[in-house]
């Protein structure tokens, strides 16, 4: 429920305002009686939006407005006058406000000009964190089998309130499954907060993911929303949730069961609507019979379970994602578009990607980018780890490969590709067929006597 705080000098005014926001709008409130009250309130309580007197004796709306923009804090602020001055109003919201109204304006638009407020606050903290990411990640890319039935299962969980677990190894992508449950859901339009569990010291993450009041330890010099808070109404995406201590494993089941937080410092439970979406690249179950994540809670997390497959299950996917980080790329650094040659595309597809998946991919397409003036990236410039071979699917590089016509060579790749993941399934024909993107196992079995291949 959001905070919104009133600053007047008249007690009657900000009384009145406060009763009226709390019956008509469904807020939390707040008072302060002049410029001072307010500004220590703010540093003392997590306040979504405030309402600001111009008119007051001391320190003024303006000199609020002027500090809150020294202090870079984006809370939205209305600012209201009963002078009727209309230059007065503009002059605050050069000075920052979201706003502005006159005390003669019935209640429900001053309701309304709240809910506009908190929307374009939300709003802006969204395009702030898409614009932190500068083009990093990718979206959920790839027309192959494997990354077609990923993208069919997420849209489906993304209508659902209920916790979703999401395992893959490193760098395969989870953080974008997460993010497309959120965005094809129907809290795309509320925030997205992601907390990596295993970045976090011990001592900080149930700070970090419940909050805590102003005095709750050494340094909490003023009182902070945990995620949980912030991302009311969207999703918590909690990545590598095996990293969790044990104290911050009770008090997460704890939420999940109540839908209820209590910051640090305080036994005050305060009502969360959010969806929890964890990430993992350790098996859990393993971790349970360790003794080291708890039980119950795996159960409340993994009513439903996205596995999201490694980039050498579907190596039809890369040339895609490729073209995507170069386009990505050549935006970042302002440099001019630059295409693969079929043959450099050809080493990047044989690749196995084993060490980081396609976080590795969009490291190797930049460094190639910044590396090579060319328009066109020929397989000289493939990194030697991937050219020599230090993947089970790696082609081998050499005169001999890069003699004959193209048919030839293609064929030579396509017999490659298909024995180096025949081999990494021991031979399971259906298994390979479905890592591959093809329509069955009887398709498979075409290619492999077009290319003699047998066990």
């Amino acid at each position: 429920m959001s905070l919104v705080l009133i600053i007047d000098d008249v007690p009657a005014m900000r009384d009145q305002y406060a009763y009226d926001l709390e019956r008509l709008g469904g807020f939390r409130t707040l008072t302060a009686s002049g410029g001072s009250d307010g500004l220590a309130k703010m540093a003392s309580e997590p306040v979504d939006c405030v309402i600001l007197d111009l008119e007051m004796p001391g320190v003024d709306g303006f000199e609020v407005l002027a500090t809150l923009k020294k202090k870079g804090d984006p809370t939205p602020v209305i600012v209201y006058t009963g002078t009727g001055n209309y230059q007065r109003c503009v002059r605050a919201v050069k000075l920052g406000a979201y706003g502005f109204l006159s005390k003669d304006e019935p209640l429900e638009r001053v309701v309304q000009e709240v809910e506009n407020a908190l929307q374009w606050s939300a709003l802006r903290s969204e395009v702030g964190a898409l614009r932190r990411q500068g083009g990093l990640d990718s979206p959920l890319l790839g027309e192959s089998r494997a990354a077609a039935a990923l993208k069919l299962q997420v849209d489906r969980l993304s209508a659902i309130p209920t916790a979703v677990l999401i395992m893959g190894e490193s760098g395969s992508g989870k953080e974008l499954v997460a993010r497309r449950l959120h965005d094809a859901g129907p809290r795309a339009g509320k925030p997205f907060v992601a907390v990596n569990c295993a970045a976090l010291p011990e001592t900080m993450i149930e700070s970090e993911l419940f909050g805590h009041e102003r005095g709750a330890f050494t340094g909490a010099d003023r009182t902070r929303r945990g995620a949980f808070e912030t991302a009311t109404g969207g999703t918590l995406f909690l990545d590598e949730i095996g990293e969790l201590p044990a104290p911050a494993q009770a008090k997460l089941l704890r939420v999940l069961e109540n839908g209820r937080i209590t910051r640090l410092g305080t036994h005050q439970e305060i009502r969360v609507d959010t969806r929890v979406v964890a990430a993992t690249n350790r098996d859990l179950d393993a971790e349970v019979a360790a003794g080291r994540f708890r039980q119950d809670l795996l159960y409340r997390l993994n009513a439903h379970t996205v596995r999201v497959p490694p980039l050498r299950e579907r190596l039809g996917d890369v040339p895609l994602l490729a073209d995507h980080f170069l386009e990505l790329t050549a935006e970042k650094f302002g440099q001019t578009r630059r295409t693969l040659d079929p043959e450099a595309a050809r080493l990047l597809q044989a690749y196995d990607w084993a060490r980081n998946n396609v976080r590795e991919l969009r490291n190797v397409i930049e460094r190639l980018v910044i590396a090579s003036d060319d328009p066109v990236i020929g397989p000289e410039a493939i990194p030697q780890e991937i050219r020599g071979g230090s993947g089970p699917g790696t082609l081998p590089v050499g005169p001999a490969s890069a003699v004959g016509t193209l048919k030839d060579l293609k064929a030579a790749a396509e017999r490659q590709i298909v024995l180096s993941a025949l081999e990494r399934n021991q031979w399971h024909i259906t298994q390979t067929a479905q890592q591959l993107g093809l329509a069955d196992h009887s398709s498979l079995l075409k290619i492999m006597r077009r290319h003699g291949l047998k066990k």
